[in-house]
């Protein structure tokens, strides 16, 4: 400062800006006497002291205010945009309203050094105060800059909306992209900074492309940047071309090709080093799911190397196991098998691991695999051969009567485990395969000599066991189990071991033959990939690739706070538009009858004079693009979900749920769904002499329309005919004529219309609401009809009790809804019974303190999940009904929907 010319008492001052923790604030005058040198590098000191320490001193920071406005008018641009810039890193109330001229001018001025730094400055004042950044008209200035010129301030501006736009709780994009302003954002990523490139890209992973052509158009303007040096660049490039891929046939030639440049970046970006290489590596771990062939001939670049990070080397792992196939899975077993000769525990831990993921994915190589565990087992290194038996116990369940001759080397190695996992597992094949061992009561019979010990999941493994051994050979092993029982309901605190036992206890003294068909019935297979992300969650990650939700492969609203923003999900063929992602489009509701359309078949609802308007459904909800599944297991759950252990179940049975529902998970398909009772939709003085009663009814995977149609009028009805407007849930019925000949007076025909889910999706008030036109030989007739939510749970909408519980915890905590259930006489197996008859599964049935515990989930014929909890208090008709989604619109209706079904007599 000497050197330049700077007095050596201003300097010493200035010079305390470089001492950590220092407190310098009292030197806030002497300091704002400084501003007024022409010097830049001064000027510059004098700024950063003024950002540091305006807070604390806010009524002197009005002092500089003066000095700010005119140095914003200053020939240097340089200046120019220190001045605006400063002054929007001064969150000082007092200091903001004098901040809006200097800024509009800083908006349109000359330079784009200027033009650039102001544009960022509107998301820092939207931050301090967004009333005022809209009332000045800020935000339309900071959209102009799309347009500008040079392509640092286009960036700029692109970062500055999209900071805004995610700090916004309106949920409307503020930019409309359009294709000509796509152009001009597409002509300045080729020359603006590398992380200008970054904004721009992810401003162009919002557009939604018209059609197939328009995407491959912006894809080969995107392909240029795969080659960037930056990493962000390239995954940014990455999610873009990922996006728009989705719009494109896999079978075209252009996809094809797309296909084979995506594959070598990505493999570049594990030559850096270990921190960008980890990234790269949870990006790609999307996308391998995503899109499994994309990196399937370069399972090399995976293998570990032998100094990578061990966070590194359990990611490559996970991606090598995804890749595993046919083709591939000799040498990825031989470098599995080098990994289990590592020293470090954690990742041997996981190569063996990983060896028995490879034989339940390739069914091929499954003998493999079991003979490669065998000969790890052999090593006799005590964590090698635990892993072993843990994998082996799951390859078991997955090929029956296939590998059962190694039990006999496993039972080698029983005194040698330590850990609840291993033992559990080495119990369960003793007692699953209790015929095949002679010494298996021996074997068993030792565990219990210290049970009370045992952690709680190989207590409840070794009381199924030794109930299997009992049912399997009962005449020399009566004892054995009268003492497990007894130690399971006498001795023991746990009240999941003390359900089970008496659960065992009164099965084998009331009917053992229905015991054995339960406890020994045939288990379902074992899933291939339990740890996928759920399919919509995982369309949701894609379009967030090279930002912390990928790593952490978890939605942005579960980790950050306060943040609404847009729900970005992947488009879909045919989807294209310009009304920006996810949105959908505007519809008129049924007109009303003062312009009634003589034939209803030759009717274009969408066409008709528009009443009003029904507001549009939240981004992302209109169609199956919209997932539920996603954080935060709260203390609502305590720790009921922490260890389901076999007392979870995909459905309890219908003839055995009040004792063994939440333990074996027996299917019920008895029970018929629940269907409310007709009401009259359409009395015969508003339908001329026609009156409808009706309900809805789903059957075998079906939504009904079940109407009763009875003529009040004076001539014969004929001709009829139905139309719906646009809804929630798509309903549209799959034959508009109504397959009713005639009906004379007074009399009625019962008519049912079959309903398909998949016509044009429009968010209505209430949710299910319904709005239907009949036709017959009078007139056309307008009604509204709202529809129990029940009709539209799907089949197949039992979820995996795994899947379950990390969905339970990813979705966040603020979209949990809580109702009470009232005047509720039945027990918790009576209600999951009564619930599952419509399509609402028991994934869990938990006692915790005293009351029982239900999981449940549902799926919507549109996609969305719905997670539940039940609380049923013996002696109490309350009920309390938690609910978890995505989509909170359908809590309310999902919450009638329990209420009408448990009530139903």
């Amino acid at each position: 400062l000497i050197e330049v010319g700077i007095p050596f008492t201003v300097s010493k001052k200035l010079f305390f800006l470089c001492i950590p923790g220092k407190d310098v604030s009292a030197l806030f005058p002497d300091v704002v006497n400084c501003m007024q040198t022409d010097n830049l590098e001064l000027k510059k000191l004098v700024y950063l002291y003024l950002m540091n320490y305006a807070k604390s001193q806010p009524d002197m920071a009005i002092m500089a205010v003066n000095t700010f406005v005119k140095d914003c008018e200053d020939p240097n641009p340089l200046i120019r945009a220190l001045a605006v810039r400063t002054m929007g890193c001064i969150r000082v109330d007092k200091i903001t309203e004098y901040l809006c001229e200097p800024l509009r001018k800083c908006l349109k001025d000359e330079d784009p050094y200027v033009r650039k730094t102001a544009a960022i400055c509107v998301a820092k004042l939207h931050d301090i105060n967004a009333y005022m950044v809209e009332e000045q008209g800020f935000l339309d200035q900071l959209k102009e800059l799309l347009s500008d010129s040079n392509p640092m301030v286009v960036a700029n501006a692109v970062a500055s909306l999209n900071e805004i736009n995610e700090a916004s709780s309106s949920g409307v994009p503020l930019m409309e992209l359009t294709m000509p302003i796509i152009n001009k954002l597409l002509t300045a990523l080729n020359e603006c900074t590398e992380w200008g490139q970054v904004f721009i890209l992810d401003a162009l992973s919002q557009y939604q492309p018209k059609d197939e052509r328009e995407a491959q158009s912006i894809c080969e303007r995107i392909i240029p940047r795969l080659a960037h040096a930056n990493a962000a660049v390239v995954l940014s490039a990455v999610k873009c071309l990922m996006k728009f891929m989705e719009l494109m046939p896999a079978d075209s030639e252009f996809a094809k090709n797309l296909h084979k440049k995506l594959a070598p970046p990505l493999v570049t970006l594990l030559s850096s080093e270990a921190e960008v290489q980890y990234v790269a590596l949870r990006n790609i771990n999307l996308i391998v799911q995503k899109r499994p062939d994309l990196l399937k001939h370069e399972m090399k670049v995976f293998f570990v190397k032998y100094n990578d990070p061990i966070y590194v080397k359990l990611e490559k792992l996970d991606i090598m196991i995804r890749l595993a196939s046919e083709a591939n899975i000799v040498q990825v077993l031989s470098e599995l098998k080098e990994y289990a000769a590592e020293v470090d525990v954690d990742f041997v831990r996981k190569a063996v691991r990983a060896i028995g993921r490879c034989a339940i994915k390739v069914e091929t190589s499954a003998e493999r695999c079991v003979s490669t565990l065998l000969d790890l087992i052999q090593t006799k290194v005590n964590y090698v051969v635990q892993e072993a038996i843990v994998v082996i116990k799951d390859i078991f369940r997955k090929y029956p009567n296939k590998y059962e001759s190694i039990i006999s080397t496993l039972c080698e190695n029983l005194d040698t485990l330590d850990e609840p996992e291993a033992r559990a597992s080495m119990i369960w094949i003793i007692g699953e395969y209790a015929e095949r061992i002679d010494n298996a009561d021996e074997l068993l019979e030792s565990f219990l000599e210290g049970f009370h010990d045992e952690n709680t999941q190989v207590q409840l493994q070794l009381l199924t066991a030794i109930v299997k051994l009992f049912l399997k050979r009962p005449t020399d092993t009566q004892a054995l189990v009268q003492q497990v029982l007894s130690l399971a309901t006498q001795d023991s605190d746990n009240p999941d071991l003390r359900d089970r036992g008496f659960i065992y206890w009164r099965l084998l003294s009331t009917d053992p033959g229905a015991a054995k068909e339960v406890v020994l019935a045939e288990k379902p297979l074992i899933a291939e990939e339990t740890d996928l992300i759920e399919p919509t969650l995982l369309d949701e990650l894609i379009c967030h690739i090279a930002s912390l939700a990928s790593v952490y492969h978890k939605p942005p609203s579960a980790f950050v706070e306060g943040r609404a923003g847009l729900r970005r999900a992947l488009p879909k063929a045919g989807a294209g538009g310009e009304d920006g992602e996810g949105s959908v489009p505007q519809s008129t509701v049924i007109p009303s009858q003062d312009s009634l359309i003589p034939d209803l078949l030759n009717m274009d609802i969408t066409a008709a004079p528009v009443m009003s308007q029904v507001p549009p459904l939240a981004s992302g909800y209109a169609s199956n693009e919209l997932d539920l599944l996603g954080g935060g297991l709260d203390s609502l759950l305590g720790g009921g979900l922490g260890d389901l252990g076999a007392s979870a179940s995909p459905a309890p049975a219908a003839t055995t749920a009040g004792l063994l529902g939440d333990i074996f998970g027996v299917g019920s398909t008895t029970s018929s769904g629940y269907v409310a009772d007709k009401t009259v939709w359409l009395p015969a003085n508003r339908g001329k002499g026609l009156e409808i009663l009706g309900t809805f009814s789903r059957r075998g995977g079906i939504v009904y329309m079940d109407m009763t149609l009875q003529n009040k009028a004076m001539q014969a009805l004929s001709n009829f005919a139905i139309q719906l407007n646009k809804n929630s849930f798509g309903v549209a019925p799959a034959n508009m004529t109504i397959n009713v000949t005639s009906i004379a007076p007074g009399m009625s025909s019962d008519v049912s219309v079959q309903l398909n889910t998949n016509g044009p999706m429009q968010k209505m008030d209430p949710l299910t609401n319904l709005q239907v036109a009949i036709k017959n030989n009078v007139d056309v007739f307008y009604f509204a009809v709202v529809m129990g939510i029940h009709v539209f749970f799907c089949e197949d909408g039992a979820m995996d009790k795994r899947i379950f519980l990390s969905t339970w915890k990813d979705i966040p905590s603020q979209n949990e809804v809580q109702f009470n259930i009232e005047n509720i006489n039945m027990n918790a197996d009576g209600i999951s019974n009564k619930l599952q008859a419509s399509n609402v599964f028991t994934i869990a049935k938990r006692n915790v303190e005293g009351q029982d515990m239900l999981y449940q989930s549902i799926k919507l014929t549109n996609g969305i999940w719905v997670l539940t909890e039940l609380k049923i208090q013996p002696g109490n008709t309350t009920v309390v009904l938690s609910l978890k989604s995505r989509a909170t619109d359908v809590a309310q209706s999902v919450f009638e929907a329990f209420d009408a079904i448990l009530h139903k007599p």
